[in-house]
């Protein structure tokens, strides 16, 4: 798996075919896709047109993931196919568990009560989703499988059960959430830690005053300064030093080639330490709604 990818979340209808587009005409082949992100078509396009121009896709890495109301493992499958005809591929090369909890089986992919509220699948439990994972390895459907938002004990729960292994955990990472005892955890269980959000989410759709930015932190700008590089740059090799895969999310073209310009210089192990003595630590994707869900993954310490 590349250790950049194009991360596609938010990015708006219209937009993300160009993106992705530009992202692999500048040399990515890590695309990371979700099916409730809803701009998997578009992908596709891109994907295509790429395809038809000489790219092979066993050159690009995809990742997709399982919404929260296809989770029951009789339906993960209906999921991962409605993702393959919108990308126009045969299979994943990873497929992730967006998140430890379900929502009520069924079409809407946002079911709520009378009173507004989501109505939670209670009774499905992320290891039963898990068995259905195993079952598409086996097809053939997807290549690797992994989780995403999940903290160690709900992993490790996984661990206990699984013939298949976990092999990633996506979840938000970057200097003022650093991640370290779960990069920790997965390491010593031969997991690999993918970083959304590596630039602090600065167009997160929920960002208030209270958000700090990080790409004008006093250390990423000292360092962008040093390395001659941008602060999104900076940002995106901590990763990478740390042995942490990164998916920034951009749709500028110049942002975008910028993102993978990250090969030619290294963070000292003096720089990194610098990192972890911020000592800030800042969650941008809450995901409050659903706080009081028994498999809500952010009440544990990592």
């Amino acid at each position: 798996m590349p250790s950049v990818g194009l991360g596609t979340w938010q990015a708006k209808p219209g937009e993300v075919q160009a993106a992705v587009t530009a992202a692999l005409d500048a040399g990515y082949r890590h695309l990371d896709c979700a099916f409730v992100y809803q701009n998997e078509n578009e992908v596709g396009k891109a994907l295509q047109e790429a395809m038809a121009k000489g790219l092979k896709r066993e050159d690009v890495w995809i990742t997709g993931k399982v919404w929260n109301n296809y989770q029951a493992p009789d339906r993960v499958k209906l999921n991962v196919e409605m993702t393959l005809k919108a990308l126009g591929v045969s299979y994943l090369d990873l497929y992730l568990v967006h998140w430890p909890y379900a929502f009520k089986q069924g079409a809407d992919m946002f079911p709520k009560d009378e009173a507004g509220g989501i109505i939670y699948d209670t009774n499905l439990d992320y290891t039963q989703t898990w068995k259905g994972f195993e079952q598409l390895v086996r097809e053939g459907i997807v290549r690797h499988i992994g989780v995403s938002n999940f903290n160690h004990k709900q992993i490790q729960r996984i661990l206990d059960i699984a013939v298949i292994r976990p092999e990633i955990n996506q979840v938000e990472c970057h200097p003022y959430l650093n991640q370290k005892k779960l990069l920790e955890y997965c390491t010593k269980n031969r997991m690999v830690l993918t970083a959304y959000s590596p630039l602090g989410s600065p167009a997160h759709p929920a960002k208030t005053a209270e958000f700090p930015i990080l790409l004008e932190d006093p250390l990423v700008v000292k360092l962008a300064q040093k390395y001659k590089k941008s602060p999104a740059q900076i940002l995106i090799r901590y990763q990478i030093d740390r042995g942490v895969v990164a998916i920034p999310k951009t749709v500028s073209a110049h942002r975008i080639v910028e993102n993978i310009n990250v090969y030619d210089f290294s963070l000292t192990a003096e720089d990194l330490a610098e990192f972890e003595a911020i000592g800030k630590v800042f969650r941008f994707n809450k995901q409050l709604r659903d706080v009081k869900n028994p498999h809500f993954p952010f009440h544990e310490e990592f």
